[in-house]
């Protein structure tokens, strides 16, 4: 059997930064909430769209946020949410 007939298993490897998107949400979280906005609906406008100006600039929020892949977030929250909420 050659190779081509057998499926691949393509393995991610894990990178440790789940703190970095964690404390980086939790410093743009507070930042909404300072600037009186709705966290949760500004963060998942951002996350949609990709557009920055859902996200303030008060407290470097924006810069932080644009520092992290839109798809690593959400692969962090899907992780946190799907598998290691029953921990």
């Amino acid at each position: 059997m050659s190779s081509m007939d057998k499926t691949m298993k393509f393995t991610v490897p894990k990178e440790n930064k789940s703190e970095e998107v964690r404390e980086t949400l939790t410093e743009v979280y507070q930042a909404l909430q300072e600037k009186g906005y709705n966290p949760i609906t500004q963060i998942v406008g951002y996350l949609l769209s990709g557009d920055p100006a859902f996200i303030p600039r008060h407290n470097n929020a924006r810069s932080l946020i644009g520092k992290i892949e839109r798809d690593r977030i959400i692969e962090e929250l899907v992780t946190v949410y799907l598998v290691d909420r029953d921990k």
